[in-house]
């Protein structure tokens, strides 16, 4: 219940925004998609948002990050991975998908973001997080670049200043749909929670850590934020 309240309204959300399913589809194109939904960010929303994909009919599910427990936590929730620290994720995208990139992209990075493909992209991600007070798009402009043509890029990532160099000319000349925003709980509370008591998705597989002594919490959130000891969420209660 604890996650009604934030990451999985927002992962679900995410996962909508993709606008997953057939019906569509076949009006226009004739044929349905194969339903591939790439996720940048194998956080709790984005393993969460694994989960939610599944859930509105997704018939695959790639996850790209670089942390090997939240990629293992990815696989346990469904997903085929990319470790984007050995392999080209554009690359190893395109050849996964036959040519044709995942039909959606989830961008659950946000402005925190690291990493690149190309030596050029390196150099600016690295000249960036020690100089510019730009907060760095580096997954969004990856899953820009990934999608395919017409298709949906849903960004739950949270940005909250200037944004770094975006990929705005390949999101147009390419017709892709920017969906984002803040999550609307109110409009998904009940429905996850019945989502919940009918035994169709149990968020709590994304705990790794629980306590019941706050002065655990420095500690706690030290090896949350430095990604150690294969913690992905951390639950306190207290007076438990």
């Amino acid at each position: 219940m604890l996650f009604l309240s934030d990451i999985f309204p927002t992962a679900y959300q995410a996962a909508e925004h993709c606008d997953i399913g057939p019906e569509d589809t076949v009006a226009i194109w004739g044929c349905g998609p194969e339903d591939t939904v790439a996720i940048w960010g194998c956080g709790p929303v984005g393993v969460l948002a694994v989960n939610c994909c599944y859930l509105l009919g997704a018939k695959r599910v790639i996850a790209i990050d670089s942390v090997s427990e939240r990629l293992t936590l990815a696989r346990e929730a469904g997903a085929e991975t990319i470790d984007l620290s050995k392999e080209n994720v554009q690359d190893t995208l395109m050849e996964m998908t036959h040519g044709l990139g995942p039909d959606s992209v989830i961008e659950a990075v946000g402005m925190e973001s690291h990493g690149a493909d190309s030596t050029l992209q390196k150099v600016s991600s690295a000249i960036m997080e020690h100089t510019v007070s730009l907060e760095r798009p580096i997954a969004l402009n990856q899953a820009i670049l990934a999608c395919r043509p017409g298709w949906n890029v849903s960004m739950p990532g949270v940005f909250a200043g200037p944004v770094g160099p975006v990929a705005l000319g390949v999101l147009m000349n390419k017709g892709l749909t920017l969906k984002t925003g803040q999550t609307h709980m109110v409009r998904y509370m009940k429905p996850l929670l019945e989502r919940i008591q009918k035994g169709e998705i149990d968020p709590s597989f994304i705990i790794s850590h629980r306590s019941t002594n706050l002065e655990e919490g420095p500690a706690l959130y030290e090896a949350f934020r430095n990604k150690t000891d294969n913690c992905t969420k951390v639950v306190f209660k207290p007076h438990g």
